[in-house]
């Protein structure tokens, strides 16, 4: 059984001003790496003329920081809950600002490409230990709105962020995009240390009897899934048929399992996955990331090659979205609490899947019809997500939830991984093969659109 958070005391002036301290708190380090992303998004034309890059190069700005990203969630939760959450939090935030040192810096590719790989292995332990800390502190009558509060930071982020950032890009450069995110990141040291409980983990000798081999065994299958999806810029071979990838991945994949299964303490317990919900809630939060951060990839481009915009523009129209993701993104969590998951994800995702329905047909007539598409699509993916992470997390028993939310926020940010690599390949393929920009990129919102119907399929499977 899952043990009950601390009690409910909403009537309490001095615990509801609690509440809001530690939700602002778990805000700060993720307005630090929400404004990151929203502005790296803009900056990719900016960068692949820099540069000299073909799209599917330029997709690796995205997927080298995701990599490490997605595969260090699990690390972050499953440490967490023997070290403490704030410890574990501070370590994320020092890791991510060193790694933006190293961008604002960067005068070529490579250099570029190290400090995004260093910045998301310090940013895989914000989700995780945020979704973690929300979901201890706070009853399960309450949590989905808690967390549809915590997540309205990104819409909010992603409001501003993009116009700042193509105001910076057209005055100063691309590199400039990194400089507010070091401001924010020195601020997020001080609210998470001042406010963030120091809960002390479980256990005195955790780091020597830590699972350190089925960490890299699982890290490893990881890695080589996603170089398989993306190959050609690793191994040369075109994507999706660099068989020796797919094998050594399903190798470590079976080596991992067991592993685990023998071990008395594993890095991530099987039983886990025993939960339906957990499951069927990480495949549909993995696709909702598929068609939001392939959006986000894909928009900037198609803007620049069917509309011409440049990126203060850019910026802008990208706004739309991020304002309907906050319109509905409390919202999604207050309904999750009273209706249950189910239908918010369903309604979300349906509505994400008809307006990339609506962008594969779309012909290149206009911003208009761009922006009323990036809109509906922001209220669909705003709708889910507070949902979405209620129903992983409801049934996971209290010393595991660390370690589950990283495994849950892998699983769902694999979607982004793939949406990046997979977009990359498809759409320098498919700009090689058409004469007109505009199809090449509804093939692949066409795509996309096929992707998040299938967690439609599995999201109305979902209990209430």
């Amino acid at each position: 059984m899952t043990k009950p958070p601390r009690e409910s005391t909403s009537d309490s002036a001095d615990t509801a001003n609690q509440d809001w301290t530690i939700l602002v708190s778990l805000m700060a380090p993720s307005l630090m790496m929400l404004t990151n992303a929203s502005m790296i998004n803009v900056a990719l034309p900016a960068i692949r003329t820099s540069f000299n890059a073909q799209v599917d190069l330029v997709a690796w700005v995205i997927t080298i920081y995701t990599l490490p990203y997605v595969i260090l969630m699990p690390l972050y939760g499953r440490l967490a809950d023997g070290l403490g959450k704030q410890r574990l939090f501070l370590t994320g935030i020092g890791i991510f600002l060193v790694g933006t040192c190293v961008d604002l810096m960067a005068t070529d590719f490579r250099l570029l490409m190290v400090g995004r790989t260093i910045q998301g292995m310090g940013a895989a332990g914000i989700v995780p230990l945020a979704i973690a800390t929300i979901s201890e502190l706070f009853p399960e009558s309450r949590r989905g709105k808690a967390l549809g509060t915590w997540n309205s930071i990104g819409p909010l982020t992603y409001m501003v962020g993009p116009l700042i950032g193509g105001l910076l890009i057209e005055g100063v450069g691309w590199r400039s995009v990194f400089a507010p995110v070091l401001l924010i990141g020195a601020i997020a040291l001080l609210v998470v240390r001042r406010n963030v409980p120091a809960v002390e983990g479980h256990a005195s000798n955790f780091l020597h009897t830590f699972d350190w081999s089925g960490v890299v065994l699982l890290s490893a299958a990881v890695t080589t899934v996603l170089l398989y999806v993306s190959s050609e810029a690793v191994t040369g071979v075109p994507a999706l048929r660099d068989w020796r990838l797919l094998i050594l991945a399903l190798l470590l994949l079976g080596g991992f399992v067991v592993w685990e299964r023998r071990r008395s303490n594993p890095y991530v317990s099987l039983d886990i996955f025993t939960h339906r919900a957990f499951n069927q809630a990480s495949f549909c939060a993995s696709t909702r990331m598929f068609s939001l951060s392939g959006s986000a990839f894909l928009v900037p481009l198609y803007l620049t090659d069917v509309h011409d915009l440049r990126a203060f523009s850019i910026g802008i129209v990208l706004m739309i979205q991020s304002a309907s993701l906050l319109v509905t993104m409390r919202l999604g969590g207050q309904l999750a609490d009273r209706w249950g998951s189910r239908r918010p994800v369903v309604i979300g995702m349906c509505t994400q899947v008809t307006s990339m329905a609506y962008f594969a047909f779309l012909p290149a007539e206009g911003v208009w019809p761009v922006i009323v598409g990036l809109a509906t699509h922001g209220l669909g993916a705003g709708l889910s997500l507070a949902a979405l992470h209620r129903a992983a997390l409801g049934e996971i028993p209290q010393p595991q939830i660390g370690v589950a939310a990283g495994l849950y926020s892998m699983l769902r940010f694999t979607g982004t991984v793939l949406s990046a690599a997979l977009g990359g390949v498809i759409l320098q393929q498919a700009l090689e093969r058409v004469q007109a920009p505009v199809d090449a990129y509804q093939i692949v919102f066409g795509f996309t659109a096929g992707v998040v119907l299938v967690g439609v399929v599995v999201g109305l499977r979902l209990q209430e």
